[in-house]
């Protein structure tokens, strides 16, 4: 990919392939211009001073002190149910722009008694901002797989919804490492309550030095029993004991997994736990020095289930596509690589079996269209890409 035409095409080539998204978090994905607005708001309210934080909302990979800086303003975004709802419309709409067509976003329900926000009002801004979409089909119910903002008033509606893009989406209810068991069940329960709104499945995040593994096991415990799949920020800092824990519990997906050791590697080797990989944020928060050195390598070379994510679109200035140029440019992958790691990612969801049907229909679908695009692809055509698109899985 050294001449510039390659480049070219292979960065095209990222943003014209279908992706699926894991690890995103919903406040960290808001737009810079949402965020830019309503900072302004908080400041002119007096909550804030607005010229703290106008130059790192407008700047453009931000450094680690600065983000740090914007997780705290999202914290104070988080407790208005209509900022919500606006925030979770326009996520859901930048990732379906950017050809994701799968989508599991993942946030901590929020308690806030003086905004009289309580876990369940908060998850319901989520939902009505779901439901808000209106631009794109936008299929989040456990219950059935229909679009669920479709209007079947007439015919014509119904014809012109399904000529828009689709986008699946699932939740996934977070569990903050500074939370209580209790509230860690709060959590659970809730998540259960809302299955048929499209919860499939619960993270446990946060600062990775705040908090002990025993405070969470219970309640992620009782989340596997009830059917709940469980994702688990893991081995973001050097902490032994706590990440052979975190393996010993055999979660579906691990995120970021930064400081295993080559004897962890091996137990999740073992127990085939899919890696969550963030590539732009282990570099922005330091967790590698270079990006060359990434463990995405070894696990890539390895066969290792893996899936690459953007943990925040908004606080490091990335998109999926981007994930996966970052991802092609620095391991020297090509066309076939980078695909074969977008349809491989239709295994890991927590949306079910009718979703990857769905999903591999979808993928089947557009590898037809890209041979006819791609110079490189277009000795595939017809039958010869859907025969491509079966081998990859």
């Amino acid at each position: 990919m050294e001449r510039g035409g390659d480049v070219a095409e292979m960065k095209e080539w990222c943003r014209s392939i279908p992706k699926i998204e894991l690890h995103a978090h919903l406040n960290g994905c808001i737009r810079d211009s949402t965020l830019l607005e309503l900072a302004k708001v908080l400041g002119e309210k007096g909550i804030i001073n607005f010229a703290d934080v106008e130059h790192v909302i407008r700047k453009c990979g931000r450094s680690l002190s600065e983000c740090f800086q914007l997780f705290d303003l999202f914290h104070i975004l988080a407790t208005d149910h209509g900022t919500i709802s606006r925030i979770t419309k326009e996520v859901v709409e930048d990732f379906a722009a950017d050809e994701v067509v799968y989508l599991e976003l993942r946030t901590t329900p929020k308690n806030n008694e003086t905004k009289g926000m309580t876990k369940r009002s908060y998850m319901k801004a989520v939902i009505d901002g779901l439901r808000s979409v209106d631009a794109l089909n936008v299929s989040f119910s456990n219950s059935s797989e229909r679009t669920e903002n479709i209007s079947s008033s007439t015919q014509n509606n119904y014809a012109n919804c399904m000529e828009r893009k689709t986008i699946h989406i699932r939740l996934l209810l977070s569990i903050d490492r500074r939370e209580t068991t209790i509230a860690a069940m709060e959590t659970v329960c809730l998540a259960l309550e809302l299955r048929e709104f499209g919860v499939v499945g619960i993270d446990l995040s946060g600062n990775p030095i705040v908090g002990e593994w025993k405070t969470f096991l219970p309640a992620l415990k009782y989340a596997k029993e009830q059917g709940l799949s469980v994702t688990l920020h893991c081995g973001e800092v050097s902490n032994k004991k706590e990440i052979q824990e975190m393996l010993d519990f055999v979660p579906e997906r691990i995120g970021h997994a930064c400081f295993l050791d080559k004897d962890d590697w091996e137990k999740a080797r073992v127990l085939q736990i899919p890696v969550e990989i963030c590539l732009t944020s282990n570099l922005r928060t330091e967790r590698l020095s270079t990006i060359d050195l990434h463990h995405f390598a070894n696990l890539h070379k390895g066969n290792h289930p893996l899936v690459l994510c953007t943990d925040d679109t908004g606080l490091f200035s990335t998109t999926l596509s981007n994930e996966y140029y970052l991802a092609a440019a620095t391991f020297g992958l090509d066309q076939k690589d980078v695909l074969r790691l977008a349809t491989n990612a239709i295994e890991f969801v927590f949306g079910g079996s009718e979703v990857k049907k769905a999903l591999r229909g979808i993928f089947g679908d557009s590898a037809r269209k890209l041979a006819e695009v791609f110079p490189s692809w277009k000795s595939l055509g017809g039958e010869d890409v859907k025969v491509q698109i079966k081998s990859l899985r």
